[in-house]
């Protein structure tokens, strides 16, 4: 029973495919909607979260001067870090594996009549420990470079590639405007970060040589600090604090002149941006989908008063009203549920394009994908329902009119059975379009509500007369009012 009902579905909506099609567009959109939002939002999820991950595990960050306190307020002047204090945190705090002081300048590079625009960074070998940066060509700085202040210096794989193509750089001699700077390395390629910068387009040097020939001072812009696994990074952040107030001489109640930065909570915090943007962009577009399920009812509405007269006669066959219902809601569950799957794929692959084009991980959520498709059949049941239970309690006189004349029809087709005369030459009181739906609905009667030859003659002769009227009077409506 449940299967001839989802045929019957299917062959309603095949018969107003257009009007179908339109019917569903809504579901299609806010499923495809939700599902691509969703996908792309965590795609760039992941992104982020590989692009610090890539800065170094359990870092923090140590700069000069108090965090602003609101928007266009200024921070007081504060005095700068040194590399004394970079030795003295990994030396007293006992939470610190180590730490690394950074300068960093935008500088031209020249070589062999290239000369592009770079960020040139004064360090030591520490910052590639923080950093999980390894070399991929050549070596790292010798100790006598850095205390000596030797102008040699390690390539990211971008400069690389715009220097010196398939060359090879090392022992090359480029120039950093007037200083004259020896090649020894080339780092690993880390590719952009999750703000569009290419962290490969950098130069290393000593930081000794960085503050004598670059910078002219002893003042470093930051401190990295890499955290012992394990520790909780509040915890280090908290005794980072306490060192460094009673080095920068900072008195009891004071604000810090100086700001510590945790890159988990720069996680949180930007994952936390990401996720409410995407929760905010999907239920905009959920919105498609409750559209779709008002679009639904409202056209389900309309082929109930279209089919009125239909209703009427499955009524008078023997259907119950619970069949009834049940075809009707079939109907809007499975307009529903093929709505959510041509949404599904869609949604996919403006998923998959959209992380092509933001350049971020192409990462479906099997979960969403469940939900979607369980959300269209809850639409089709919510929406579907009122228009299935109206049409359930139809009274229709122009219906109950045309099944007498149905009742008529199966009696002569079981009379005239052995000439197998066709369908289309008997005399059936059917306007253009009615004829067919008047057999096929005889056959359903015949088959599908256990009418015999007997009843159906029994039922035929006994409204003959009635039938004789119809005939001469084509408005059953009129008819079944006079015949009040």
């Amino acid at each position: 029973m449940l299967w001839e009902t989802i045929r019957l579905a299917l062959s309603a909506i095949w018969r107003n495919a257009m009007r179908s099609v339109l019917t569903v567009l809504g579901i299609v959109i806010g499923v495809a909607a939700v599902i691509g939002l969703v996908t792309i939002g965590q795609g760039s999820t992941q992104q982020v979260q590989s692009d610090v991950a890539s800065l170094g595990s359990n870092m923090l960050i140590l700069r000069s001067g108090a965090p602003a306190q609101g928007m266009g307020s200024r921070a007081p002047p504060a005095p700068s870090l040194s590399i004394k204090d970079a030795g003295a945190i990994e030396a007293e705090v006992a939470s610190v594996v180590t730490a690394s002081p950074i300068s960093s300048r935008p500088m031209v590079v020249i070589f062999a009549g290239s000369s592009p625009d770079t960020t040139v960074t004064g360090t030591d070998n520490r910052y590639l420990v923080i950093r999980d940066w390894a070399i991929a060509e050549g070596r790292d700085f010798y100790d006598s470079e850095l205390r000596s202040g030797a102008t040699s210096c390690i390539l990211g794989a971008t400069m690389r590639k715009t220097l010196f193509g398939s060359g090879d750089p090392l022992d090359a001699v480029i120039r950093l405007k007037a200083i004259s700077c020896r090649v020894i390395g080339v780092l690993q390629a880390k590719g952009a970060s999750s703000m569009g910068m290419d962290q490969d387009d950098v130069i290393l040097m000593p930081i000794r040589a960085f503050q004598r020939r670059i910078s002219g001072s002893r003042d470093v812009d930051a401190i990295y600090i890499s955290v012992r696994d394990g520790v909780e990074p509040v915890r280090a952040k908290a005794e980072i604090e306490r060192l460094m107030r009673e080095r920068r001489r900072v008195a009891p109640g004071d604000a810090d002149d100086f700001n510590v930065f945790d890159m988990e909570q720069i996680t949180t915090m930007l994952t936390g941006v990401t996720n409410i943007l995407t929760g905010l962009l999907s239920a905009v577009a959920g919105v498609s989908l409750l559209v779709g399920g008002i679009g639904i009812m409202n056209i389900m509405l309309v082929s109930v008063t279209e089919r009125t007269r239909e209703i009427g006669i499955r009524l008078a066959v023997g259907a119950s009203q619970r069949q009834v219902l049940l075809q009707f809601l079939v109907e809007s569950v499975v307009l529903s549920l093929l709505g959510g799957a041509i949404g599904i794929v869609l949604g996919l692959a403006l998923g998959f394009v959209g992380a092509r084009a933001l350049s971020t991980p192409f990462v479906p959520d099997l979960g969403i994908i469940l939900l979607a498709s369980v959300f269209s059949g809850l639409v089709g049941v919510v929406f579907g329902y009122f228009p299935a239970r109206r049409a359930a309690r139809t009274r229709s006189d122009r219906g109950a009119a045309l099944s007498i004349a149905l009742c008529h029809l199966l009696g002569l087709m079981l009379r005239r059975k052995q000439t197998r005369k066709p369908h289309r030459q008997l005399d059936v009181p059917a306007r253009n379009g009615e004829r067919a739906f008047l057999f096929q609905a005889g056959e359903q009667a015949r088959h599908g509500f256990g009418l015999n030859a007997d009843q159906i003659r029994q039922i035929g002769s006994r409204h003959r007369q009635m039938h004789l009227h119809l005939l001469a009077n084509p408005d059953p409506m009129r008819f079944h009012q006079a015949q009040q």
